[in-house]
């Protein structure tokens, strides 16, 4: 496999990520909007304790922000995905040009708690979509994207173009809501502070509003209040980190913006049911019982790799 990186911030990235190995529950902090579809093997989706599966010939689309995957091979063949990452500059030039080319009407009725609440989305592909996969697999395979530009931009219209002639449906929902460069920016920078140690009233500097206006603009976008949201988060990532890592429960603490240990295990009782150290214990004992390896936890920003 060989890294590639974009040659242009104004270009859609097409990769293909090939995973021979179960490497377990990877983090990634996602600054682009992705669709992707899954060739071999499947794709857990990780929500606090709930695990969303994502099969061989599913789409699934990822938002930006911060995710926890984990890609499984299938009988000993590497787990295989095709994924378009995108911009909402890219997606309303997209969309532009569909609505006034070739006068598409473009519509979205659709709404739903799932589209509401989730960063993600998981979609059966259909016919046209898996053959148009295969095409693209066989690009990737010819090395045809790679000094190629223009034929990533003409593939990311068609499957955008294949999207929106679908029914309503929260696949198409999602990446219509996509296009509001404000939303995506306030989004970008609440999602790159999750860790790190700044007050509400620096962020609301940060996205240019008002105190009162920031709490307001975080509610419509994250469904909760700012302080309640962060800690949700932060706890997320230390339970992750409790299951996959030695780390010290102090440590795990400190990594995730909790300084003091005390104070980490409380509110992590609180929204688990269990101390971080029965929580360990008890998937612990879990995986011998079933004899499942334990997953490991990896950090990392965008993958870009190919074949």
């Amino acid at each position: 496999m060989t890294n590639r990186f974009p040659t242009s911030t104004q270009q859609p990235m097409i990769v293909k990520y090939v995973q021979p190995y179960r490497n377990g529950i990877q983090s990634h902090n996602l600054s682009r909007h992705s669709i992707g579809y899954i060739l071999r093997g499947k794709k857990y989706i990780y929500y606090g304790d709930v695990r969303h599966e994502v099969n061989r010939g599913d789409l699934f689309y990822l938002g930006t922000g911060h995710h926890y995957t984990e890609d499984i091979p299938e009988n000993g063949k590497p787990f295989e995905q095709i994924t378009f990452y995108y911009t909402p500059e890219q997606l309303g030039r997209i969309l532009t040009q569909l609505s006034m080319t070739y006068q598409l009407n473009i519509t979205n009725d659709h709404s739903c708690e799932n589209c509401r609440e989730q960063s993600h989305v998981i979609y059966p592909a259909w016919n046209t979509i898996r053959n148009f996969f295969s095409t693209i697999n066989q690009y990737i395979k010819d090395d045809l994207f790679t000094q190629d530009e223009t034929a990533e931009t003409l593939k990311m219209t068609e499957l955008i173009y294949l999207i929106l002639t679908q029914n309503d449906c929260c696949l198409k929902s999602k990446v219509l809501s996509n296009i509001d460069q404000m939303k995506e920016n306030f989004e970008q920078t609440i999602h790159q502070n999750i860790f790190n140690d700044v007050s509400i009233d620096e962020l609301a500097q940060m996205c240019n509003r008002s105190l009162t206006s920031f709490k307001k603009e975080f509610k419509k976008h994250f469904f909760e209040p700012p302080h309640k949201w962060f800690i949700k988060q932060r706890l997320m990532h230390s339970r992750l980190l409790l299951i996959s890592t030695n780390k010290s429960i102090s440590e795990i603490g400190i990594e995730c913006n909790f300084p003091n240990t005390s104070h980490f295990i409380k509110l992590f009782k609180k929204e688990y049911g269990l101390t971080p150290a029965n929580y360990r214990n008890r998937h612990s004992e879990s995986n011998i019982s079933t004899g499942y390896p334990t997953p490991q936890v990896n950090s990392s920003r965008e993958i870009f790799q190919h074949a």
